[in-house]
């Protein structure tokens, strides 16, 4: 038969203490604004470049000095390649790919030859 007797030590026991809330690393805001040029630079969609810019732009001008000084890069880093995104989006228009064949509207559509 077990007895009855506490066999824990008064002298060990340690009070339960809550742990501090800290606050998370995670800015899931400079995350989006590094992230979503990416996108658009891979997509080659213009709303998601503009939205990549616009997001950015706001990120940057909410920013605290103290998210400043934690933050891996600085805003205004962000808005720029949220602009190179967006600039990237709109290259074909200025650059247009090899190959394309851009005819000025002023010739006859080509005629298939007889089979």
């Amino acid at each position: 038969m077990a007895s009855k007797k506490d066999m824990r030590r008064e002298d060990l026991i340690i009070p339960y203490k809550d742990p501090s809330m800290k606050e998370s690393d995670n800015d899931v805001a400079s995350t989006m604004a590094s992230t979503l040029p990416m996108v658009a630079m891979f997509t080659r969609n213009k709303m998601i470049g503009w939205a990549s810019f616009v997001f950015a732009v706001q990120t940057w001008l909410a920013q605290t000095p103290e998210q400043a000084k934690k933050a891996s890069t600085p805003g205004y880093l962000s808005a720029g390649m949220a602009l190179l995104g967006l600039a990237t989006t709109y290259l074909p228009l200025f650059m247009p790919p090899p190959g394309t064949n851009r005819s000025t509207g002023t010739q006859a559509p080509p005629v298939a030859p007889p089979s």
